[in-house]
């Protein structure tokens, strides 16, 4: 059987199909292309070529007409994507219209046609992050709702803390989900900007008719005209880069967090089961989260490529030098890197499974000695905070020598049941009693998706 040759294996687990083809070479392929038949129609409207050249050059702009080995191989002396396609392209329309060739790519530079390009991807690219992101909040607004009243340990240092909910755990995924959906909102006005300067940025090849093209390719293409040409200036892509870093950190909490619940001690929130997934090679028993590994790796990977992006800003003068070059392959890949992320993202919130029961055995691990703080609060309203922290700090650790709940220890303990009823005891150590605003978080945190999402 012939392989094709390229990596497959892993695409499928650590990317989205939908991401991959806006950034496979057919992808990059046709957005420049895209931007050659907007630049013909834009020169049309203008009177700069005849609009008889349009069609014929618009025809050639298909990129299932160019042999994508062959470029590869020419982009390897030209130093550029742009140059051997536009070469190719030129070809394309001389074959059917001699005329029409001369009209091609006129008074645009190889940057303009590659930057404007990737602008084309990164728009689809949004789109398919932003759909992503939505659907990814709905699901944990629903399930922060269905547990806003569900206790479980909190952890601190991965130790028992105070008890928390699971609702307020999500409410938490969730709010990081609504933050990277706004700053997405905030940056496209300053990401979706055409790039047209020519050679060193001033337009100068199309004299007086620069700015009427350059506003009606924008319009073209329905990308913004921005002040100036930004060649150089590369702190757009990076914000959009830092912003999907942000998104993959977030993920990577999401994931990691599930990963915790689910180990073996703890065994409170799951992945959902699926024939076949998470399964050992050796052992059967095994219920790996492999969702969350992928969301951890994501946050893992990401980072570097992100610095990739920064440290190649400085670009000199009016065209850098390599610095440009390290971008082309990194922001692709952080997009789907990130869109791969979200994909199991939306699997792990859509079929969480959730063990109340052993939640609430867990609580109890330490014999009550996470609501010890409940009992010192009130017990400090009345003997003072020092003598009553240091009172429950004695409880505790006899607790824990005699192997003795809490609850027995300070019912035996005169200082206490002095000032505590038997009653009151009881309630300050239920854990639904010691939850303070979690629900409120909830409330808070689905109200902020909701004004998003109107």
């Amino acid at each position: 059987m012939t392989q094709r040759p390229g990596n497959q294996l892993f695409d499928a687990y650590f990317t989205a199909r939908d991401m991959r083809e806006v950034f496979c070479d057919q992808g990059r392929v046709q957005a420049m292309l895209d931007f050659e038949a907007a630049l013909a129609r834009a020169e049309a409207r203008v009177g700069l070529i005849p609009s008889a050249a349009v069609k014929p050059i618009a025809a050639a702009c298909s990129a299932d007409l160019y042999d994508f080995a062959a470029l590869g191989e020419a982009i390897a002396t030209a130093g550029n994507s742009a140059i051997p396609l536009v070469k190719a392209l030129g070809k394309q329309i001389a074959a059917t219209d001699a005329e029409a060739e001369r009209y091609v790519h006129l008074g645009a530079t190889s940057q303009d046609v590659m930057d404007s390009g990737l602008v084309l991807q990164l728009r689809q690219a949004l789109d398919l992050i932003e759909g992503d992101l939505a659907q990814l909040a709905d699901s944990l607004a629903v399930q922060a709702q269905r547990h806003a009243a569900t206790p479980l340990a909190g952890r601190t240092w991965l130790q028992h803390a105070t008890p928390v909910t699971l609702g307020m755990k999500i409410a938490g995924w969730l709010g990081a989900v609504t933050r990277s959906r706004q700053r997405l909102r905030e940056l496209k006005p300053r990401l979706l900007v055409l790039q047209f300067g020519g050679a060193s940025g001033t337009l100068a090849a199309l004299g007086e008719q620069a700015l009427p093209i350059a506003q009606a390719l924008a319009e073209e293409l329905q990308l913004t005209l921005p002040e100036q040409p930004w060649h150089t200036q590369r702190d757009r892509v990076v914000e959009f880069g830092a912003v999907l870093g942000l998104i993959a950190g977030s993920l990577g909490k999401f994931g990691r967090d599930i990963s915790l619940l689910m180990q073996t001690e703890a065994a409170e929130v799951f992945e959902p089961s699926a024939p076949g997934k998470g399964g050992s090679s050796t052992m059967p028993h095994k219920r790996n989260p492999v969702g969350a590994a992928v969301l951890i790796g994501a946050a893992t990977r990401v980072p570097g490529l992100v610095s990739t992006l920064f440290s190649a800003m400085p670009q000199e003068h009016e065209r850098s030098l390599g610095l440009w070059h390290a971008e082309w392959e990194t922001l692709p890949e952080i997009c789907c890197l990130v869109s791969g992320s979200l994909q199991q993202a939306r699997l792990l919130a859509d079929g969480l499974e959730v063990d109340a029961e052993r939640m609430s055995r867990n609580l109890e691990l330490t014999q009550g000695l996470v609501l010890a703080e409940a009992v010192s609060i009130v017990l400090a309203q009345r003997v003072g905070r020092d003598t009553a922290h240091h009172l429950l700090e004695q409880c505790c650790k006899r607790a824990v020598a005699e192997q003795r709940h809490l609850r027995a220890v300070l019912g035996d303990e005169p200082q206490v049941t002095a000032e505590l009823s038997s009653a009151e005891l009881d309630h300050l150590l239920n854990p639904a009693h010691y939850l303070g605003q979690a629900k409120t978080w909830v409330e808070r945190a689905v109200a902020e998706h909701n004004a998003l999402s109107v």
